[in-house]
């Protein structure tokens, strides 16, 4: 039978297990997808550490939003995809049953775009989820546009890495904050305008000599707490700060004007849109195709080693790139 990991009690990485589960059988608008690779995601960490959306799972809770492969069976009302189809999934976690963390998983229909040919199955399968966050947030949401600058705190994970890619395919400036001086040249080669290093410089000093006094028109905040307050100081009065993430787990202090709008992006709310989802299917194969948008990788796994890959994960030893496992 199909392996599967699972977790029957919160904790660390040592909690995950490898059982041997049935396949599911795709009901009306599911395909069934055989697993090639997936990603770790920080999300796959909180689930197996205690966060409530999966308490009423255990025990064999499953894992993983992040995977690639084929689909292997379909179930009735299925349009547009057939047997033997290269996809990327989008769907939300389900620990109930539905993970990805396994050699299949059966999900609706509506949860897998067709895989862009250009991309192996590492690459697709790290790709979506930093991509989407950093689209859903720039794009659906901040309305950037080409000739805008955007400041984009941590800069060197997968969503910040992403957001400078999408920010160039749009023809945008995007200016990266790091927090120390060994991720510049790697943020410089992904495409950034420039980047600021938190612990030697400045920020609003040196975002407004980048911007020639003006500040930048967007932030992607993904940290929070109480350094978002430089980052309104750096944004044009009438700018938007995006924030997307919460790195800083320490309160982050409200605006003390309203010179700069601060709106919240929630991916899951975007992800259950059909027509938000095209839209992000149809800029990242565009996106792909020119070789703009390509996630970066730090190890590949096999299954039998999960527990490492979590561990690794756990201990921040992927400085931001993507851990891939391959069942």
């Amino acid at each position: 039978m199909p392996r599967v990991v699972v977790f029957d009690e919160f904790g660390g990485p040592d909690v995950l297990r490898i059982v041997d589960d049935p396949v599911v059988e795709p009901q009306v608008g599911e395909v069934r997808v055989r697993i090639e690779a997936f990603a770790i995601n920080p999300l796959d960490a909180m689930m197996r550490s205690g966060a409530p959306l999966v308490a009423g799972s255990l025990p064999h809770a499953r894992l993983g939003v992040e995977a690639t492969g084929v689909i292997d069976a379909i179930g009735l009302g299925v349009v547009g995809f057939g047997l033997g189809d290269a996809v990327i999934i989008t769907a939300i976690a389900d620990a109930g049953g539905r993970g990805a963390h396994a050699e299949y998983t059966t999900i609706a229909v509506g949860d897998v775009i067709a895989r862009p040919s250009e991309l192996d199955v590492v690459a697709a399968a790290a790709i979506w989820v930093g991509f989407s966050t950093a689209y859903g947030a720039l794009v659906e949401l901040a309305r950037l546009h080409a000739g805008d600058t955007v400041l984009i705190t941590a800069a060197s994970g997968s969503v910040g890495r992403a957001a400078i890619q999408v920010a160039r395919a749009l023809g945008a400036v995007p200016i990266a904050i790091t927090r120390g001086p060994g991720k510049s040249d790697e943020l410089l080669a992904a495409g950034a305008e420039s980047v600021i290093v938190e612990s030697e410089e400045n920020i609003v000093d040196t975002v407004h000599r980048h911007t020639n006094g003006a500040g930048v028109d967007v932030v992607l905040d993904l940290v929070r707490g109480p350094g978002q307050s430089a980052l309104l100081h750096a944004t044009r009065t009438g700018g938007t700060l995006v924030e997307a993430g919460f790195l800083d787990e320490r309160p982050t202090p409200q605006p003390a004007d309203e010179r700069v709008t601060v709106v919240g992006y929630r991916g899951f709310e975007y992800l259950a849109q059909p027509e938000v989802i095209k839209r992000m299917e149809a800029f990242l194969h565009a996106g792909v195709q020119r070789g703009i948008l390509r996630p970066a990788i730090d190890q590949t796994f096999d299954l039998d080693h999960i527990v490492d890959a979590h561990r690794r994960f756990d201990e921040g030893l992927h400085a931001g790139k993507k851990i891939i496992v391959v069942p």
